[in-house]
């Protein structure tokens, strides 16, 4: 039964009644927490890895994380984005393309960042066979990077630096390409002088390139295999 402080007119029942809303993760705690989620994943690996672990590593309940993510691979993926570095509101705008990629892509001691290899690597290869995991990379790492990406391919196509027809998609996807494939495939260098070679020689020139030439090079292609296949 609904009682009455007649007092200031309060209907304490209903008051008892309202839900207590939880604190948000945040601010230093957040970050006390993904810091530890990095140390648990670089020590055991993503499929080891539990709420459990990273709570106690955190010297925190797993209510406080699950307030914030609402399953590990949520938090882990949170937690490698943002020791990648979080992208900023808006790209660098130096008024060229290659200027862009330069300003985004360099000055913080390579693409790893602070994140060892070795998790990176691990995670690449949990991607494949965790489908939550992947949904959640996509989402929380993947989705911010690539529309801002686009951002930058899209103004320079509209300042005439990328010719008609060449594929957006494609182009984009060139330099963490070639970059993925230095760090984790060949686990060689990979500092600012490698991106810039990589953008002055394989990002910049296929932006130029003509749709119609790149076909009648494969047709050269293709015609040189068909010569060669019957000498």
């Amino acid at each position: 039964m609904s009682t009455r402080d007649d007092a200031v007119g309060v209907d304490t029942a209903a008051v008892s009644a309202v839900p207590t809303r939880r604190p948000r993760v945040e601010g230093d705690r957040e970050t006390e927490i993904l810091d530890a989620a990095v140390r648990v994943l670089a020590d055991v690996g993503y499929d080891r890895l539990t709420m459990d672990t990273v709570a106690s590593e955190a010297r925190a309940s797993k209510a406080t994380l699950y307030r914030r993510w609402q399953n590990k691979a949520a938090l882990v993926v949170d937690a490698v984005s943002r020791a990648k570095g979080i992208p900023p509101a808006d790209m660098p705008s130096t008024g060229t393309l290659r200027g862009d990629l330069l300003a985004s892509w360099c000055g913080r001691g390579g693409w790893s960042s602070t994140l060892p290899m070795s998790v990176m690597g691990g995670l690449m290869t949990a991607l494949h066979n965790d489908e939550e995991l992947g949904t959640a990379f996509r989402e929380i790492f993947l989705g911010p990077r690539q529309a801002l990406a686009r951002r930058v391919f899209e103004e320079a196509r509209d300042r005439g630096e990328i010719a008609d027809g060449v594929d957006l998609d494609l182009v984009m996807s060139l330099l963490p390409a070639v970059c993925v494939h230095q760090e984790f495939v060949l686990h060689a260098t990979l500092d600012d002088a490698f991106v810039e070679r990589v953008i002055d020689t394989v990002v910049l020139p296929a932006c130029r390139a003509r749709p119609t030439q790149a076909h009648d090079d494969a047709r050269a292609v293709k015609k040189l295999r068909t010569v060669r296949s019957t000498e």
